[in-house]
């Protein structure tokens, strides 16, 4: 492997969702202490588990359940970055997969609720909308909201395609089929998207240069500290 191909360091998968997890759960476990004052250590160890913010931890093992994934195809023809910060915003792009053809933007959620489905919404006096439901879940600001990350690489690789998807973990997806589009994002499962971007293996895009892009655009949202305690997102020289 030439100094050029070595790709950029990438951050693990859902860090920053498990971050915020670890956050929550210990000011709730601070205000349960505070409550048992001064017996509040002693509570703590004696009262059973308690149940950590579910959102939060669910986007955790939902982005790292499809990292892992990604992470398995990572070669010359495919590099995967993770938890990428969104300069200006407190927002982060869950994983961006490049190819030789272009540029995935993948976000992750977990449900085990229902079945992803594709609904229309609008009529005479309303335009006609698409919408994503699971069960009975709007999650059509999930489609947007990849939308916007699709927008924001889109401008930092100009020329370049970029493709939005979203992905249901635990969903209840039918035995064939069940894939579809909602305003122009790839609606998923995991291993459909692996496979749809390991299909992507011939084409011009340069993977290295493309990968080093994004990671300067969009560096790590937590920082990364590698030995000697500097964090640099400078490219190797060729």
């Amino acid at each position: 492997m030439s100094v050029r191909s070595v790709p950029p360091r990438a951050g693990p998968a859902g860090a920053s969702a498990r971050r915020k997890y670890e956050r929550l759960r210990d000011k709730d476990e601070q205000r349960f202490r505070a409550g048992w004052v001064p017996l509040g250590a002693l509570a703590v160890e004696l009262s059973p588990d308690r149940p950590g913010p579910r959102p939060s931890v669910q986007g955790a093992i939902a982005r790292e359940h499809l990292g892992a994934h990604l992470d398995a195809l990572a070669s010359g023809d495919v590099a995967v970055l993770h938890d990428c910060l969104i300069p200006g915003t407190n927002a982060n792009i869950a994983h961006l997969a490049v190819t030789r053809q272009g540029v995935w933007v993948i976000d992750a959620k977990q449900y085990n609720s229902g079945r992803p489905r594709l609904t229309m919404q609008g009529g005479i006096r309303h335009p006609v909308a698409e919408r994503v439901f699971i069960g009975r879940r709007d999650c059509t600001r999930f489609v947007d909201g990849v939308r916007w990350q699709v927008d924001n690489v889109q401008a930092a690789v100009p020329g370049v395609r970029v493709t939005g998807a979203l992905c249901f973990i635990d969903a209840d997806w039918p035995l064939i089929g069940g894939s579809f589009m909602a305003r122009g994002v790839h609606i998923l499962w995991p291993k459909k998207l692996a496979r749809s971007v390991a299909r992507e293996s011939r084409g011009n895009v340069d993977v290295s240069t493309v990968s080093w892009q994004l990671a300067r655009r969009f560096p790590p949202a937590l920082p990364l500290t590698p030995p000697g305690g500097v964090v640099s997102l400078r490219r190797p020289a060729q």
